[in-house]
């Protein structure tokens, strides 16, 4: 049997993890090899610049034409009769390149005719569990744009985004960028959310090659690279995959199952072919473009149908999380997998040879909710709602959780993380500094939303920049020079990040003053190094004794009141535990790191 047949066997069959390198347009012997599968057409001609040529049939389902002369940057589609006779003009789902929207056909690229220079990066990543895990989550089209440029030019492309963000990234104190989607997308209001090429990298901002070039200077600066993936729905939009080939290849046939509550189409597992278009698509990110972690969207729709508990379980959905992960985890075990999951379905960190979905992360939606709803509370009620900052720790040992504050969180009349807090402007900066405290020194890895280490008050839109000019008010700017001291703080102190999913690492001082809203931990890095930090969300000052585990003089590590991050210089810089007890100050609305003096 030869390559290509054993390779279309497996991809029907739903083993395949490399498909695409078989399906789609590969540049090879002077021309180029096109093949798709597209079972239910009665014929199938292949459009190359506008001409149009033949393809030949086997007895699955495949389509497939060799043309000389084809070269990279030709543009195809393929040309679709259906069993009604329609012709509908298609994009090539294995597509590696797509034109500039409103276009939507398809291009020839050699998507291997790049030189990577990450070999060290690479070859020393893992998956974090005991080093600092920073995630600066961004939308590539919004962070900044060009000034006075007409739509189609307004966007940074993925070389210039490399000048600006690398050095910025590396300025703030994150160790990762979380990119929104980047498969292509007709709409940009879906943020990329609602797909048509799972293989191809968005031509907005240039060519494949150029992101490849952004994630190669990323690794080289030692910045890793996140990508988010929407691996359970996609774009109706009737050049792609929406009823492909006049039959449901992708989606179900039974239309009570066809459709999301996103208006979009859901992606029927229960089919081989598509476990294995979408095992391959997660893999030839990690393979072609040295993606160093995935994020899966939308896991809940995974696991119960429709997303939503009181449904029956999505057996052909976690099918694919567990065949697709399980796969993941043994080709590329030092790359991070991220479940972005809303129910509390367990154990989906756990091994699937233990019975789990196979993630590697699990964003921790409880902890952001409950977080943002505390300080959405004003202070002089907070006392009724203490255990929602509590809450996650009774729980957090039961999967690897990290800590997201994220895009859906500062939309759709949401409010903005600054707007959310309540009080005067002061009051404002001073309890989302706090808040972003609780944040870094609870355990867990971290994610924030782009524009968060601004105080934005505008809603976060993917037609505007973020708004780069409140840095010129001095609040803005302390907070964010705020934000880049606690970030450095959390980089370089291992009892913050080193054992987070050791429970002996963690331990409660104060978890139930609600009656003064305050509260205080302690962190340990299990060799001696304690790190005690004190919360108080009331809005008055207040005296406070802590309980510690040594006498002697303590140090503020950071204090979120200090003047120079426009706070009122409420300090404890000399004070002294005798009896385990240390005695401190609290501005309101502040939090404070402290740790014993050497």
């Amino acid at each position: 049997m030869s390559f290509e047949n054993e390779a279309i066997n497996r991809f029907l069959q739903g083993l395949s993890y490399d498909a695409y390198n078989v399906m789609g347009a590969h540049l090879r012997d002077g021309g180029a090899q096109f093949t798709t599968y597209a079972p239910n057409a009665v014929n199938v001609e292949l459009m190359i610049n506008g001409s149009l040529y033949d393809m030949q049939r086997d007895r699955l389902g495949i389509w497939s034409a060799f043309r000389e002369g084809v070269k990279q940057g030709d543009i195809y589609q393929f040309v679709i009769t259906t069993k009604t006779l329609e012709k509908h003009y298609r994009s090539d789902p294995f597509a590696f390149y797509s034109e500039l929207r409103p276009k939507n056909a398809s291009i020839v690229y050699d998507i291997h005719s790049f030189n990577w220079n990450d070999e060290a990066w690479v070859l020393s990543r893992d998956k974090n569990y005991e080093k600092p895990l920073n995630i600066y989550e961004m939308h590539f089209g919004s962070w900044r744009v060009k000034e006075g440029k007409i739509e189609a030019e307004r966007f940074y492309t993925y070389e210039q985004m490399a000048d600006l963000l690398i050095p910025y990234i590396k300025d703030m104190g994150y160790t990762h960028v979380e990119l929104l989607p980047l498969t292509e997308h007709p709409f940009d209001g879906s943020w990329g959310y609602q797909a048509t090429g799972y293989f191809s990298a968005t031509s907005r901002y240039g060519e494949p090659n150029g992101l490849k070039t952004f994630i190669d200077r990323c690794h080289n600066a030692g910045v890793g690279v996140i990508l988010d993936f929407v691996p359970v729905h996609f774009a109706r939009d009737f050049f792609a995959l929406h009823i492909y080939d006049g039959g449901y290849v992708f989606e179900s046939e039974n239309e009570m199952q066809r459709y999301s509550q996103w208006n979009t189409a859901l992606f029927d597992y229960s089919k081989p072919h598509v476990l294995s278009f979408m095992k391959s698509a997660i893999n030839f990110w990690i393979e072609n473009y040295h993606i160093d972690g995935i994020r899966f969207d939308a896991v809940a729709n995974l696991i119960y149908c429709h997303g939503r508990k009181d449904m029956p379980i999505n057996d052909s959905g976690m099918w694919f999380v567990r065949d697709t992960n399980y796969t993941m985890q043994r080709l590329h075990p030092d790359v991070m997998l991220f479940a972005e999951d809303s129910t509390d379905y367990s154990k989906v960190t756990a091994p699937v040879e233990f019975g789990g979905l196979g993630f590697d992360y699990k964003w921790d939606l409880g902890f952001m909710n409950d977080t943002i709803n505390y300080i959405k509370t004003p202070p002089n009620e907070r006392s009724k709602h203490h255990n929602k900052m509590t809450f996650s720790m009774s729980y957090f040992y039961s999967d690897l959780f990290m800590l997201p504050y994220s895009h859906d969180e500062v939309v759709h009349g949401k409010m903005t993380m600054l707007d959310k807090a309540q009080g005067t402007h002061e009051q404002k900066m001073a309890t989302i500094r706090a808040l972003y405290m609780w944040q870094m020194t609870h355990p867990g890895k971290k994610l924030n939303f782009m524009g968060n280490e601004l105080g934005e008050y505008m809603e976060w839109r993917e037609d505007k920049e973020l708004g780069w000019n409140l840095l010129t008010y001095p609040s803005h700017d302390s907070l964010h020079e705020f934000i880049k001291r606690l970030n450095h703080i959390y980089m370089t102190e291992p009892a913050l990040y080193k054992f987070d999913y050791n429970a002996s690492s963690f331990r409660w001082v104060d978890a139930d003053n609600r009656g003064r809203n305050i509260f205080a931990f302690q962190r340990s890095d299990l060799d001696g190094h304690l790190i005690y930090c004190v919360f108080n969300f009331s809005a008055n000052k207040q005296n406070y004794t802590l309980s510690v585990n040594v006498n002697g003089e303590f140090e503020e590590l950071l204090n979120s009141d200090r003047d120079i991050y426009s706070g009122s210089n409420c300090l404890n810089e000399h004070c002294f535990a005798n009896g385990y007890k240390l005695n401190i100050q609290l501005a309101p609305l502040s939090g404070v790191m402290l740790r014993k003096k050497p």
